[in-house]
């Protein structure tokens, strides 16, 4: 049986690849793959110290993305496909922190699950 603790760590070279972002009304997670679809990079607002209702805000997706991006540039980063889902109130103000960094961005993709007449939805909320 193999240890797995004293394996190397490979060493990674990313030119393009994808991002996907996923903005909830609770929380952004946005994850960096390469073009074969493994992930390279991956952060959320929780993970960037962000608690509770402050988790869904754009600001703490800036923040978020700027995480990933900064992990992405170090592995020679240069241009993203970008998947967004979800209809959170972060996803342009990811998108522009992507813009900002100087990541060449190829196409922009909304992956947001739309229902055909599926499930039956919520009965409506009584305040």
């Amino acid at each position: 049986m193999e240890k797995k603790g004293n394996q190397r760590k490979k060493h990674i070279h990313v030119s393009s690849g994808r991002m996907y972002i996923t903005c909830s009304f609770n929380n952004t997670i946005i994850t960096l793959t390469d073009d074969h679809g493994n992930v390279v990079a991956w952060s959320t607002s929780g993970s960037n110290g962000f608690r509770g209702t402050k988790k869904g805000t754009p600001f703490a997706a800036q923040i978020t993305m700027n995480k990933v991006l900064e992990k992405g540039l170090s592995l020679g980063l240069k241009q993203v496909n970008v998947f967004v889902s979800g209809p959170g109130p972060g996803r342009e103000t990811a998108l522009r922190a992507i813009a900002h960094s100087g990541v060449r961005i190829l196409s922009i993709k909304d992956i947001t699950p739309i229902p055909h007449n599926g499930c039956r939805p919520p009965k409506p909320r009584r305040v």
